[in-house]
């Protein structure tokens, strides 16, 4: 998966929005305001990804491409390592993963206007 592609995938997801709060060169992707995702536009060496606790050490015991969340807390967050091997069909899981994670903790009323909204094609 290549910076395009995982832009690409984040945002055909109902309500993601797009932002570069911390700088030009880190992309951040957020559903309902809140973060579920980022990268750095330079590199595109790794993603940041909001994770279920249990399934983050999962995850980190199981690959070495997934390591705890640089700059993040690192209990909710990993880190996934771009061009060391991640199958993108996991990659694509693990955002999928995040997106649930925090669209689900939004308010009833923000998750509701989400499934109002269609898909961008």
């Amino acid at each position: 998966m290549n910076i395009e592609e995982f832009r690409d995938y984040c945002l055909l997801k109902p309500g993601v929005t797009e932002e570069t709060p911390f700088g030009p060169d880190t992309l951040v992707l957020k559903v309902g305001g809140k973060i579920f995702a980022l990268t750095d536009l330079e590199t595109f060496g790794s993603i940041n990804l909001k994770c279920d606790p249990e399934r983050a050490i999962e995850l980190r015991e199981a690959h070495d491409y997934v390591r705890p969340g640089y700059h993040m807390n690192k209990k909710h967050w990993n880190t996934v390592l771009i061009g060391t091997g991640v199958p993108t069909a996991q990659l694509r899981e693990m955002i999928d993963h995040s997106y649930e994670l925090v669209r689900a903790a939004l308010p009833k009323a923000a998750r509701l206007a989400l499934t109002d909204q269609p898909k961008a094609e």
